[in-house]
């Protein structure tokens, strides 16, 4: 009995304990911004009044938003603007991944590493010449200039994990269906996308990530209002000078941050297994 209760000690000071911690640490800002979205402004700004708490529920935050903001239009553009820069990063990617993981052409392996340390290359230092670039194409002011220039830092991305998961599948399988007749392409996208399927939905979804998150190319090639994206227009427009509108931007963060959430939740399992398939692989 006692080596028993020792046990369940030892796993509750193990396990539980550093569990909470973390669930904690991660959800608390969640939490903190969900009920800062559902409270009045008198009590939202009251700090006499307890913060974790709500007093007086409300949907004022949210009638403001939806009523006073373009929150449904910067919705579609950041959904939009993801969407597109994820499915051009993943075909290039595959195609890319794929070349340098299968075919044996002079200098493969140093492109694979020259790709990763692109990867690397801080956006910061490349948003001056894309703009240069930008206004070249005629694309200022307009979501298409994010369309193009987010696959700059998308691209290599795709391109390093699937060259890790195409390595994973056995080179054996594909030679077999090309020697039955199957050409080159015919193999890749009947023998090898459908077996690499958690890694390219963990590619698209890191990438759809990225695209919905980033900030500094969205704010840079995009002055209107209308057409800039959610992670831009939230700080942006519910921030004037040193006014901040708290319930509003807590309702936007809230509403901002629900579909990624829900895109993570449907496809979790093809993310851990491609996450892990490029942590095990290597190039």
């Amino acid at each position: 009995m006692k080596r028993k209760r020792v046990r369940v000690i030892k796993r509750i000071l193990g396990l539980y304990l550093p569990l909470a911690a973390f669930l904690f640490f991660a959800l608390f800002p969640f939490y903190w911004m969900a009920i800062s979205s559902f409270k009045t402004n008198p009590e939202l700004y009251n700090l006499r009044m307890n913060r974790l708490v709500i007093k007086t529920p409300t949907l004022e935050q949210y009638r403001e938003l939806f009523e006073k903001t373009e929150i449904l239009k910067w919705l579609f553009n950041s959904f939009f603007v993801s969407f597109m820069t994820a499915i051009i990063s993943m075909v290039l990617g595959i195609l890319a991944g794929y070349a340098i993981a299968r075919l044996n052409f002079p200098g493969a392996k140093g492109f694979g590493v020259a790709t990763f340390i692109t990867y690397l290359v801080p956006t910061t230092l490349l948003f001056i010449p894309l703009a240069k670039v930008v206004q070249s194409l005629g694309l200022s002011n307009s979501i298409w200039s994010l369309i193009v220039t987010y696959p700059t830092f998308l691209i290599p991305f795709c391109t390093w994990m699937l060259i890790a998961y195409f390595k994973s599948i056995p080179r054996s399988i594909e030679e077999c269906a090309m020697v039955d007749g199957c050409t080159r392409l015919r193999a890749l996208i009947q023998i090898v996308l459908p077996m690499a399927i958690p890694g390219i939905i963990f590619s698209g979804m890191f990438s759809f990530t990225l695209s919905w998150n980033e900030f500094v190319y969205a704010l840079t090639f995009i002055s209107s209002t209308a057409n800039k994206t959610i992670s831009v227009a939230v700080p942006t427009t519910l921030i004037r000078g040193d006014a901040y509108f708290w319930g509003e931007l807590m309702a936007a963060s809230l509403v901002g941050s629900v579909p990624v959430a829900l895109f993570y939740s449907f496809f979790m399992d093809y993310f851990i297994s491609g996450m892990t398939a490029g942590a095990l692989k290597g190039v």
